[in-house]
């Protein structure tokens, strides 16, 4: 007997497919049939138009810059579009706002781009009196990292005229320019003479950013010891010191799966032997280095453990530390530092590398050091580790460096 419908054990009937239903016991209709059509027509009919999108009102200018500028997508945009609306924007559309802007965006994606750098530095010296050495920190802060002077003459005297003005009001700013400026190996002496006064560091020791001021201070006290030998202001005391780099910076640390230090750190054990030598040794004053060799002076590599990798510093007693060397031995060691120049060390699209890059391979050369330097180009281009092992061998060989039963 058949059961009537909606019984215990009675079977509904399955959907078919494509189907719409309604609600629980609403019959079913194919959302492809006359009726959904249909209602679907008449919805869409019911609705009301979409509004027509709105269109970007005409910006000026520097309206358009700063509009730019704030875009996430920027990178996006060709660096031209940038340098169409800071040609198109008139004087008074370029604010302080929309320089910064401008600066913190070259720093920040190694944008050597002369024409918006001489921008930037042209209107620090047309609002000079408006602008604070806060300001200043941040509009400076791409051409020591970007490693581009300016061909504005008025460039130093009009920063030198604001530190006198500003630095005892903001210290860290202060200190900021001097850092990028140093970069650029334009150091004011009159500055010089106030950082180190003893007033400007007992102000700035018991502030939040003490120690980040005393690490710049250490490096422009290095600076001043490498680069001006004529400086004969106040100094940094040794007991103020601090080391300047004394770990791979951060940029490194983050592109650390990017870098080639490894390969190179491996090419190098399997081609020298670990004794031979040390990665990322920190140097006297506080430079990281990636890899050190002790080297003697008929070329062989020596065992780093039986040498001091370090070559004194402050320099001036490196003539009395070499005596001393050759009075107890007649084979004094030169320390060789092998410098990876990776991709992002350089300035985007170019062959400058930067500010802070450049500054620690020209204190490492005047310290004493020989530098060899390894470019991502030459590293890029070996296909796995015996080529890799080649192009090392080929590199140290060049310097006449020798090793193994015959090298020692």
């Amino acid at each position: 007997m058949r059961r009537p419908r909606g019984e215990p054990g009675s079977r509904a009937p399955r959907p078919t497919e494509g189907a719409t239903c309604a609600g629980p016991g609403e019959p079913c209709f194919p959302s492809d049939g006359p009726l959904m059509c249909a209602l679907e027509q008449e919805r869409r009919f019911r609705l009301p138009p979409k509004p027509p999108p709105t269109l970007q009102p005409d910006l000026c200018g520097g309206q358009r810059l700063e509009a730019a500028l704030s875009c996430p997508r920027l990178l996006r945009r060709p660096r031209q579009h940038l340098i169409r609306s800071l040609a198109e924007a008139r004087p008074e559309e370029l604010t302080p706002n929309v320089m910064v802007l401008l600066a913190q965006h070259l720093a920040r994606h190694r944008l050597r781009e002369p024409q918006l750098l001489e921008a930037i530095a042209h209107f620090l010296v047309v609002q000079e009196a408006q602008l604070s050495s806060k300001v200043v920190q941040k509009l400076v802060l791409p051409f020591g990292r970007l490693n581009y002077l300016p061909l504005e003459q008025q460039f130093m005297p009009c920063l030198e005229r604001i530190l006198a003005r500003e630095a005892g009001v903001a210290p860290l700013a202060t200190v900021n320019i001097l850092m990028s400026l140093c970069q650029l190996r334009c150091l004011p002496l009159r500055a010089l003479h106030f950082v180190f006064s003893p007033s400007f560091i007992n102000h700035i020791s018991g502030t939040p950013h003490a120690l980040i001021v005393r690490r710049y201070l250490s490096l422009l006290d290095t600076a001043v010891e490498l680069e001006l030998p004529g400086y004969r202001g106040p100094r940094l005391p040794r007991r103020q010191q601090v080391p300047i780099f004394p770990q791979p910076l951060i940029t490194d640390r983050a592109r650390c799966k990017y870098s080639h230090k490894d390969i190179v750190a491996e090419g190098l054990r399997q081609l020298l032997g670990e004794e031979k030598y040390r990665q990322d040794l920190t140097v006297p004053p506080g430079y990281c280095t990636d890899f050190l060799l002790c080297v003697s002076s008929s070329g062989a590599v020596l065992p780093v453990r039986t040498q001091d990798p370090f070559l004194p510093y402050p320099p001036r007693s490196c003539a009395q530390g070499q005596a001393a060397s050759q009075s107890t031995t007649h084979d004094p060691a030169q320390r060789v530092v092998l410098m990876l120049r990776e991709r992002w060390h350089f300035c985007r699209d170019g062959r400058v590398l930067l500010g802070s890059r450049a500054l620690r391979e020209r204190h490492l050369g005047l310290l004493g050091y020989q530098l060899l330097p390894l470019p991502f180009e030459e590293l890029e281009s070996q296909r796995g580790l015996p080529q890799l092992k080649s192009y090392l061998r080929q590199k140290l060989q060049a310097l006449g460096l020798r090793w193994g039963p015959e090298g020692g």
